[in-house]
């Protein structure tokens, strides 16, 4: 019974270090979204897929910027003083820098975390960290939630000062508070996609460096010491006419009798991948909401953004804004607040300009000109 043991033992060992996946994504093979645990995959993507790192890049820069608006004008000169030449971590100063990693960070994995650093009772800064490391417990109270991360000995605990933290999620769904990725649904067309690209590259390697067939016809009545003499002197030729041809010098090959020579895998074709590389990646863009010239798909000699585009992508826009609004509006109010000022202000978005000015002002003129006409129709 123990040699059994034994002998069962040896079959099933496996090597630990040596993998049998040569993909160089390999994480996205075989996932299944369970809630949690994804991030992995979409950093995958992000660097594999050149395409979905512009999108969030995209999405991040055409969000644009903001003002704040407050009650006193000693509160406002602070307040704008501050939010401009405010560290943020990582060599980045001001509120713009800020709210371009919280985005980048929410597009990316669904929710982004901040801080509020505060030292002798002033704000002092504001950084963004990890959403990764942190795990949120939801309270009793449907409203509460207690952010936890890793101590000093690796354990993971609630974070000390819960009130100077910022979370922002996106799109949370009611089965966890974590938020929604805008990469959800993409990781099984992504696998698709990387496969096809790093079978072309194989493809490439093996059929873009062309290898030669040298054969000798005639040597049937040769003794075998003549022919292997002789196929050793046209390998030779062969051989320096080749290094020659690398070198830039034109050598001829010459030889004596019927010398045939091929590609070796010349007549294999390398399959059309524009027609499945498309329709794969026009998934992937209808997923970000851009359309697709912005990320460098020319798929038509006439493509421009409409007027339905502009307003899907506008509302797109707007709703990111809306998800980071409190926690802009949270950062200035406890500035002032410790300041001993007005806590009391308002955000003020930058105009999303994506239309030709020239088209905005003639439907603006146009919308003048059809008032001016009701308004003296309207007339007795």
């Amino acid at each position: 019974m123990k040699r059994k043991k034994e002998k069962t033992g040896a079959v099933s060992a496996v090597c630990q270090l040596r993998g049998g996946s040569i993909h160089p994504f390999g994480a996205m093979r075989g996932f299944t979204p369970l809630g949690g645990g994804e991030e992995r995959i979409y950093r995958e993507m992000r660097e594999a897929l050149p395409v979905l790192d512009a999108a969030v890049d995209k999405m991040v820069r055409l969000c644009g910027g903001f003002e704040v608006k407050c009650r006193s004008r000693q509160a406002q000169e602070k307040l704008n003083t501050f939010l401009r030449m405010m560290p943020c971590g990582r060599g980045q100063l001001g509120i713009e820098s800020f709210l371009s990693g919280y985005l980048d960070s929410l597009l990316t994995y669904g929710r982004a975390v901040g801080e509020l650093v505060v030292a002798g009772g002033k704000l002092r800064a504001v950084c963004w960290g990890d959403v990764t490391a942190l795990e949120v417990e939801e309270g009793n109270d449907s409203l509460d939630m207690v952010l936890w991360g890793r101590d000093e000995h690796g354990l993971m605990r609630p974070l000390p000062y819960q009130h100077l933290l910022l979370f922002t999620t996106m799109h949370p769904e009611p089965a966890h508070p974590y938020g929604v990725s805008m990469f959800r649904g993409m990781p099984f067309l992504a696998d698709i996609l990387l496969k096809i690209y790093n079978t072309i590259g194989t493809n490439w390697e093996r059929a873009g460096n062309v290898r030669y067939s040298v054969i000798c016809k005639g040597g049937e009545n040769l003794d075998p010491v003549t022919a292997q003499e002789r196929g050793k002197a046209v390998a030779e030729q062969w051989a320096k006419a080749m290094e020659d041809g690398k070198n830039g010098t034109v050598r001829d090959f010459v030889a004596v009798g019927d010398v045939e020579i091929q590609v070796i895998g010349g007549e294999a074709p390398i399959l059309d991948s524009e027609v499945p590389v498309r329709q794969i990646l026009e998934q992937l863009v209808a997923k970000t909401g851009l359309p697709p010239f912005l990320l460098g798909l020319s798929w038509s000699t006439t493509e421009r953004m409409s007027t339905q585009q502009a307003d899907l992508l506008t509302s797109e826009l707007w709703a990111l804004r809306r998800a980071v609004e409190p926690a802009m509006r949270k950062i200035c109010q406890t500035y002032l607040a410790l300041e001993g000022l007005d806590n009391r202000v308002e955000i003020l978005w930058d105009d999303i300009s994506l239309q030709d000015i020239t088209q905005q002002a003639q439907a603006e003129l146009y919308a003048a000109q059809a008032e001016k006409y009701r308004a003296e129709a309207a007339r007795p």
